[in-house]
């Protein structure tokens, strides 16, 4: 099978309805559907409105021999902050490749790609994390030479809870 062409770019504020349907591919393939608030409207204003939250990255591939694109991965990261290296870390919320396109090299790319751009940031860190039962993933990840901390764990606050907490 020969390596496919593909580009790598910054998504801009036309990509929201595509950046919507990849992460709707995304939730199914980890059984998360039940869990999508988002709307391509609300990818856009957070991802590209007045105070942005996040950044994309797609890959692209060639779709049809008139050399029109198709994006069939992305990758959706934000900067967070280690009080310990007292320096910006750049956190990978969602990587996603469609499962036809797996396997040539797209995900690497994008793995190096943030990774590249963490180092000219001036980032301490590259983090992300994974599902537990994604094996796959966390083969690939421990290849791509991260190392998977089994002594952390994500705590996490949303909905009527986050209501309650918040609550002055």
């Amino acid at each position: 099978m020969s390596k496919p062409t593909f580009t790598l770019r910054p998504a801009t504020t036309a990509d929201s309805e595509t950046l919507f349907n990849l992460i709707l591919a995304l939730a199914e393939y980890e059984k998360l559907t039940h869990l999508v608030e988002a709307t391509p409207h609300k990818i856009e204003a957070a991802l590209f409105g007045a105070t942005p939250h996040a950044e994309a990255v797609l890959v692209e591939v060639d779709a049809d021999v008139d050399g029109n694109r198709k994006a069939v991965g992305f990758a959706l990261f934000f900067h967070n902050f280690s009080t310990f290296l007292a320096r910006p870390g750049l956190y990978l919320e969602d990587l996603y490749v469609d499962p036809a396109w797996r396997g040539h090299g797209l995900g690497k790319a994008l793995l190096k790609h943030l990774a590249a751009l963490a180092l000219e940031r001036g980032c301490g860190r590259f983090e992300w994390s994974v599902l537990d039962w994604n094996q796959p993933s966390i083969d690939f990840y421990r290849a791509m030479g991260a190392d998977v901390l089994p002594d952390w764990r994500i705590c996490r606050v949303t909905g009527a809870a986050l209501d309650r907490l918040g609550a002055k």
